[in-house]
């Protein structure tokens, strides 16, 4: 069975280096699965969760914008943030996600509900990544 080499990094660390089998991530177009002898590719990435398949488990992990760069051996993820499950506290996600909401149907200053909906973005990819894990270890 062929691998990948995953290196997941942000400005301020290397989040994750490890064979994988697969990896999907959400691209600027569209989801995108790399699989081992992928084209090279170059690929903009949203903000959204991507999975990382490896023998016999899944794993998901948050990410902020960035880029893909793969040349078939090694995936490359550059992004803003990137984060696990494991990192999230589902009662700051969910006080997040009301506290955006409520700013956007209030607030009338542009520069807010820009930052209520980048806040209301992550909460809603915070609250997925934690409804896959749940859905996962069921």
């Amino acid at each position: 069975m062929s691998y990948l080499r995953l290196k997941v990094i942000t400005p301020k660390k290397i989040v994750l280096d490890e064979e994988v089998k697969s990896v999907t991530v959400p691209g600027a177009d569209g989801e995108l699965t790399i699989l081992p002898k992928h084209v090279n590719v170059f690929v903009l990435l949203k903000e959204g969760i991507v999975t990382i398949r490896q023998s016999g488990k899944e794993d998901y992990m948050a990410i902020g914008g960035g880029y893909l760069e793969t040349d078939g051996e090694i995936i490359t993820i550059l992004v803003s943030r990137a984060y696990g499950q494991n990192e999230i506290d589902q009662n700051m996600t969910e006080v997040a996600l009301k506290s955006a909401k409520e700013i956007l149907t209030k607030s009338k200053d542009k520069n807010e509900r820009i930052e209520a909906e980048s806040l209301l973005r992550r909460s809603i990819i915070d609250s997925k990544l934690l409804k896959k894990h749940r859905t996962r270890r069921v």
